[in-house]
């Protein structure tokens, strides 16, 4: 098995596609809108890589976060709210924002469940400042690190109980980038004590099974490297000071912060210490290339991609989607 995360390039398998996932094996697989079209395509899209796999358990992710962020919608699939109308409700009543980001997310997890899909690239756990890029401001739960980790870990709940794993989220924080990383590599000026503030919602949702890196450089621990490609911001802040140790995935390694071929940032990333790589846009030549640089996944990541996998193995329950969203919408007409 191969470290890497892959997009698909429409609404079936090609034969091309077919023939390079078997011999690959990727790790797993993350959906676009270009890939979703109804019910009975989506089920039949993730049962095709379940079948070439072979693995019942396999990662296929999504962007199911709500607001703009969201690859399945109407008229096939509701709409979501996005996470400040959670943050706007813990304003004036906490414990009815967090149950309402939880019966949110576990309707989000059952309906992606009911079509094979069984990651969702949620929660956010950015804490927002004044001047956070829009691309990240119009998603974040809150300003307040202690309520953004509330709000997370109800959606993490919630999530799991609609039998998805979740991913939390632009680790170790996108609130202070003042640039949209899918076209330009921001650079946090905060020194290490402000930045504190930052990786307190990381911190108390550490035990989440799956995070996701950022592709931001942070003077204060490696000026020199974002995130993604950066040792030390990957042993000493996120697997040490922050104390994950699930699965640590890249963001999508073609967003104009990174720069270098396909394979060079799928290395660089391994190397400084992810534990797979995702490449969303299914180009051939740029996929055979990070193939082609990477070697088999190591065993201590493996072990990490199973023990997340395994959370959602008995978490398949029978559920109302109709009432849980009936729940959060009663919940947040409170304000």
């Amino acid at each position: 098995m191969k470290p890497v995360i892959f997009g698909l390039s429409g609404l079936d398998l090609t034969s091309a596609e077919r023939s390079f996932f078997t011999a690959a094996d990727p790790a797993g697989y993350i959906l676009f809108k270009r890939n979703i079209e109804n019910r009975a395509q989506v089920r039949a899209l993730t049962d095709s890589l379940r079948e070439i796999s072979g693995r019942d358990d396999l990662p296929i992710l999504i962007d199911q976060e709500g607001g703009r962020v969201a690859r399945m919608g109407p008229p096939e699939w509701p709409e979501f709210p996005a996470g400040p109308a959670f943050d706007r409700l813990y304003d004036i009543a906490p414990i009815s924002a967090i149950e309402a980001a939880r019966a949110n997310a576990e309707a989000i997890g059952r309906m992606l469940a009911e079509v094979g899909i069984t990651v969702d690239c949620l929660p956010l756990l950015d804490v927002a400042q004044p001047d956070t890029t829009e691309a990240v401001s119009i998603r974040t739960l809150g300003s307040e690190p202690m309520r953004v980790a509330a709000l997370g870990k109800a959606i993490l709940d919630g999530l799991q109980r609609g039998g998805v794993v979740g991913v939390v989220k632009h680790m170790p924080g996108h609130g202070r980038a003042k640039l949209d990383t899918h076209y330009h590599l921001p650079t946090v000026t905060a020194s290490d004590e402000e930045l504190e503030i930052d990786l307190q919602p990381f911190t108390r949702l550490n035990d989440a099974p799956m995070g996701m890196t950022s592709h931001i450089v942070y003077q204060a621990w490696d000026p020199a490297r974002p995130a993604t490609l950066s040792p030390t911001v990957i042993e000493q802040i996120i697997r040490q000071r922050i104390g994950f140790d699930g699965l640590l995935m890249t963001d999508d390694i073609d967003m104009k912060a990174l720069s270098g071929t396909a394979g060079d940032k799928a290395a660089g990333a391994i190397a400084a210490g992810c534990d797979l790589v995702l490449d969303c846009w299914a180009r051939m030549e740029e996929m055979d290339e990070i193939v082609g640089r990477l070697a088999d996944i190591s065993a201590v990541s493996r072990a990490r991609l199973d023990r997340a996998m395994a959370t959602i193995a008995t978490a398949r329950g029978e559920g109302d989607m109709a009432a849980l969203i009936a729940k959060r919408d009663a919940l947040l007409a409170l304000t």
